[in-house]
């Protein structure tokens, strides 16, 4: 009987979100793709370094241990390297002791094809053409920030934490367009308007239910996994929130509505392994001393993008 990954949280991760690889995408980037395979083949049995993702995909996999073996999470290396390339990122595996054993190598083309097939439910890059793809198909996906990655520190597996902004990113961007093209007075009268109708669903709508679910699945007493919404809403704006989880049978464990408050310390406060935002400058900030992701906008990020710079 085939491998079945369909009752399971599968979670794609590139080698540049898992390990440092900060020195061989320099040598990438500056001297091309003959010198950055000739560097990594003769680095081969150098153990890399533990990247933004690590501590994430580490602590998810021992879930897996804390269940008797049976396989609640898989995780797959989905990665731009050639398969003479990647061997260094296989020894690091083996070395950290991660029961990773599956993975996509596509020699520099796109993993977007890919993510449908092995039934991806999170996917972590920092390729952002990727991970646009991946969220345009309706994948949760999220661009990893590397560029001021903090100093992984060995940090206790026994509780995996997640922190998600709301508006673009659980919830649609309907009415962040409004705060963005109106103001926030508009955005606060509208949500108070259709305050008891639930908000669309955004790109990590499906993911945060699996998590939710999962979480059910452990037990609510010392559940291994913890969850917490980070967003710039407040008062009356959270009254909505509220109700959409709510309409969606969703458990989130801790929310802050923050009114425009700086995120960070927040963020650090929870603890979080992951933090998932829409807007570079809220993962930037994060990124300073938890791992973050900046999630695209969904169907023409580049628009979206420039609605924001133009707004802000």
């Amino acid at each position: 009987m085939a491998y079945d990954l369909d009752e399971k949280m599968v979670i794609g991760v590139s080698s540049r979100a898992l390990f440092d690889l900060t020195a061989e995408n320099e040598i990438f980037e500056r001297r091309g793709l003959e010198e950055y395979c000739r560097y990594q083949v003769e680095h081969e049995q150098e153990i890399l370094k533990p990247g933004p993702g690590f501590q994430l995909i580490r602590s998810l996999l021992k879930l897996n241990e804390r269940c008797g073996g049976k396989e609640l999470v898989e995780v797959i290396i989905m990665s731009r390297n050639s398969p003479d390339t990647s061997l260094r990122v296989f020894n690091a595996i083996s070395h950290y002791d991660l029961p990773i054993t599956r993975s996509v190598l596509v020699s520099g083309a796109s993993l977007a094809p890919y993510l449908a097939a092995f039934h991806t439910d999170l996917f972590l890059s920092a390729y952002e053409d990727d991970v646009q793809s991946a969220v345009d198909s309706g994948i949760a996906a999220g661009i990893i920030c590397t560029e001021r990655t903090p100093q992984v520190i060995p940090m206790p597996t026994s509780q995996i934490r997640i922190a998600f902004d709301g508006d673009a990113v659980i919830f649609g961007d309907q009415s962040e367009r409004i705060f963005q093209e109106r103001g926030l007075l508009a955005f606060e009268e509208n949500e108070k308007l259709h305050a008891k109708e639930p908000l669309d669903a955004g790109p990590f709508a499906r993911f945060l239910k699996k998590l939710s679910d999962l979480q059910r699945s452990l037990g609510t007493e010392n559940c291994p996994l913890r969850t917490a919404l980070v967003t710039s809403r407040s008062a009356p704006a959270h009254e909505r929130v509220i109700r959409t989880m709510r309409a969606w049978n969703v458990r989130v464990d801790e929310a802050f509505f923050l009114g425009g408050l700086n995120k960070h310390d927040v963020l650090k406060a929870f603890g979080a392994q992951i933090f998932f935002d829409d807007q570079s400058g809220h993962t930037l900030s994060a990124s300073r001393s938890v791992p973050a992701a900046r999630v695209p906008c969904r169907n023409g990020g580049d628009v979206c993008r420039l609605m924001k710079a133009a707004h802000s």
